[in-house]
């Protein structure tokens, strides 16, 4: 006896980036889901308790799936590296010239911690730690930022 899974057909896939505990009705959240008839003061509420760990502000990717009987469910992501990076090296931007010009340095403590809190993300799952902290790395040396063993 198998069992059919019923699907519900998707209307859309909403990618944001929605600052932590701070998902209102208004834009860019409010528009987003409005054109999809979803229902915003439950998706704010929702989202505003599942990013309680995070300080305020902190921009988080959320990637929302809308169903065509006006339901939806969505994934919560950690802040992005870049993010992470730039407060990590005290930095606003990163180097116009990497490679050339050297904008901070981070420790390797730093990168590590880093790829600590991205493994509970849902793509960097299972992925080993220290093929986390080698992309870490990519993205430091592509923003002008040097990794170093310990800060002198």
């Amino acid at each position: 006896m198998s069992k059919e899974i019923a699907r519900r057909a998707v209307a859309a896939t909403i990618r944001l980036r929605v600052p932590a505990g701070g998902a209102r009705p208004a834009p860019p959240v409010g528009p987003a889901l409005g054109q999809y008839r979803l229902n915003l003061m439950a998706f704010c509420k929702d989202f505003n308790a599942r990013t309680q760990k995070y300080k305020p502000d902190t921009p988080i990717a959320v990637t929302i799936t809308a169903y065509k009987d006006n339901t939806f469910e969505f994934t919560v992501k950690s802040p992005s590296v870049t993010w992470f990076l730039k407060k990590a090296a005290g930095i606003e931007l990163g180097s116009a010239r990497p490679g050339h010009v050297v904008t901070s340095t981070v420790t390797v403590k730093h990168i590590y911690e880093i790829a600590k809190v991205k493994q509970s993300d849902p793509y960097c799952q299972f992925l080993p730690l220290e093929s986390i902290c080698k992309s870490i790395i990519g993205t430091a040396n592509s923003m002008g930022i040097k990794v170093v063993k310990d800060l002198e």
